[in-house]
């Protein structure tokens, strides 16, 4: 079980209530995908993403985007189990989606890197690691059906 002190939980709770999450989530999805390029492979029924341009204007990486977002919500109002909220998807990406579970880091990774963007001089190191905290943790229940 992962503790939480009081400044982590609230500074979660914080960027989350904040964020746009069709934004994020779409800039977020589409960043990992045009970094990542491998990643494309899970996303074939999305249609065009031979570049970058294509991936950004990509309706439905834009919505798959917002559904992430609000998956993480789930773990935002369940941060005492996220282990526990996460048991299905974990089974569905590992089982059914065959999902190499490093790419939920390299989505992480994106959104952390969406949330500082959009935070600007908010994102401070206390927050930066508050926010990759709460992510590794996702992360990690996110791969525990690999395991």
């Amino acid at each position: 079980m992962v503790e939480w002190t009081e400044f982590e939980r609230s500074t979660i709770a914080d960027i989350f209530s904040k964020l746009n999450y069709d934004v994020a989530g779409s800039n977020a999805l589409a960043r990992c995908l045009v970094v990542y390029p491998w990643t494309q492979r899970y996303f074939g029924k999305f249609g065009n993403l031979y570049n970058a341009a294509a991936i950004m204007g990509n309706p439905m990486v834009a919505a798959h985007g917002t559904v992430v977002l609000h998956g993480l919500d789930k773990a935002v109002k369940n941060m005492d189990d996220i282990k526990a909220t996460y048991a299905e998807l974990s089974v569905l990406h590992s089982e059914k989606l065959h999902v190499d579970p490093d790419n939920f880091k390299l989505l992480a990774d994106c959104l952390t890197i969406v949330v500082a963007s959009q935070m600007g001089s908010a994102f401070t190191p206390q927050v930066q690691a508050a926010l990759q905290k709460f992510l590794a943790v996702v992360v990690s229940s996110l791969g525990r059906q690999y395991h």
